[in-house]
């Protein structure tokens, strides 16, 4: 009998709370453009502002820093070019296993005259912030440096790094697409200048985002156009997506507290019996500093792509869904070996995995462990 799907795969993508997608439908009825004057359009300009004022509550920052985006590639995209385009040249730091949409704006802009530097990692796969101010240099216009890691969820110090950045009067932008709603995000506390999200990866609908900008500094917009979002961002705002999407942060930062216990036990039964298993399975990252749903292991000397073949059913990744396992700028970064990487499998748990799902897909790998020998 076929099995049912086992989805382990939630910092690829994450479904619709039921809640949100009422709301989606219910503001979809909100037709009317928001920058119109009539009755219609002040009414859905007043559900925008209703919606931008609880998103700011939310994640501790002001309502007109928010800048809605299609998604967190866009945001990274006016994190990055926002700023440099201030400039003509200048040195740009970015961690080296960055997302691709912020590692290969970064290539764009070393291809007109920018100087960038990758920011090594530790094997652990941490930024040191003594790695980042030994590499700031006068003309540095920018540090780029994500939050949490899309491969293996390790949680970076941008706390500690922001506050090197202002010593030295140097913007920092944390990708925070991984991070939201896995971990509390305070960006008054968290002190970065720019920071990305995305909905898609907060069971919010696919399309938007937002880069929340410091109120005092500048930025080159990507698109001209009418003036929303402070100018920073033309468009007519997509209503239902961006009520959608505050009523899931809503959501998550409600029942972060009971939502990470529980998450943080589902883990480390995982591991637990997949070490068990396999005891040469690696483990990625210090536990204590990595997302609670977020666990990557290496069947060190298998290769994980025949593995998860076996497991048609099972859905987990071999890494970030923006990667395959040659491309990938985590492990790269990380310096592991081939027999590592090849054996490496990323499995991000959700709102909606359950101890069942992980007994049957533990079960799985007794399974076709049988069939391969390291």
């Amino acid at each position: 009998m076929e099995k049912r799907p086992i989805y382990l795969d939630y910092n690829a993508s994450t479904p619709l709370l039921p809640e949100v997608l009422e709301v989606l439908i219910n503001s979809s009825r909100i037709f009317a453009n928001p920058s119109s004057g009539h009755i219609l359009g002040v009414e859905a300009r007043e559900i925008l502002a209703h919606a931008r004022k609880a998103f700011a509550e939310n994640l501790k920052c002001s309502p007109e820093e928010i800048i809605f985006t299609s998604g967190g590639t866009e945001a990274n995209h006016l994190a990055l070019f926002g700023v440099c385009s201030l400039f003509t040249s200048g040195h740009l730091l970015v961690s080296a296993f960055e997302h691709p949409s912020v590692l290969k704006p970064a290539k764009r802009l070393a291809e007109i005259g920018f100087e960038v530097e990758l920011i090594p990692v530790t094997q652990e796969g941490y930024v040191e912030p003594d790695e980042v101010r030994s590499r700031i240099k006068k003309d540095t216009r920018l540090v780029s440096i994500m939050l949490a890691n899309n491969e293996i969820g390790t949680l970076q110090p941008i706390e500690e790094i922001s506050k090197i950045c202002k010593e030295r009067e140097i913007p920092l932008h944390t990708d925070a697409c991984q991070a939201l709603g896995k971990v509390e995000i305070d960006f008054q506390k968290l002190g970065a200048d720019l920071l990305s999200i995305a909905g898609h990866k907060a069971y919010a609908p696919k399309g938007i985002g937002a880069l929340i900008v410091r109120k005092d500094l500048r930025l080159s917009p990507l698109f001209l156009g009418g003036g929303q979002e402070r100018g920073l961002r033309a468009g007519t705002e997509p209503l239902p997506l961006i009520t959608a999407f505050s009523k899931a942060i809503e959501i998550l930062k409600k029942d972060l507290p009971a939502e990470t216990e529980r998450l943080l036990y589902l883990r480390e039964y995982l591991y637990n019996n997949l070490k068990e298993l396999y005891p040469r399975l690696y483990r990625f990252g210090i536990p204590e500093r990595t997302l609670p749903n977020t666990l990557t292991v290496s069947f060190v000397g298998l290769d994980a792509r025949e593995l998860l073949r076996d497991l048609p059913w099972l859905c987990a990744s071999t890494g970030s869904a923006c990667h395959d396992r040659k491309s990938s700028t985590t492990l790269q970064a990380l310096l592991v070996s081939p027999e590592i990487a090849n054996g490496t499998i990323r499995f991000s748990l959700g709102r909606f995995t359950t101890l069942e799902d992980l007994e049957l897909a533990i079960d799985g790998f007794k399974e076709v462990l049988r069939n391969f020998q390291p």
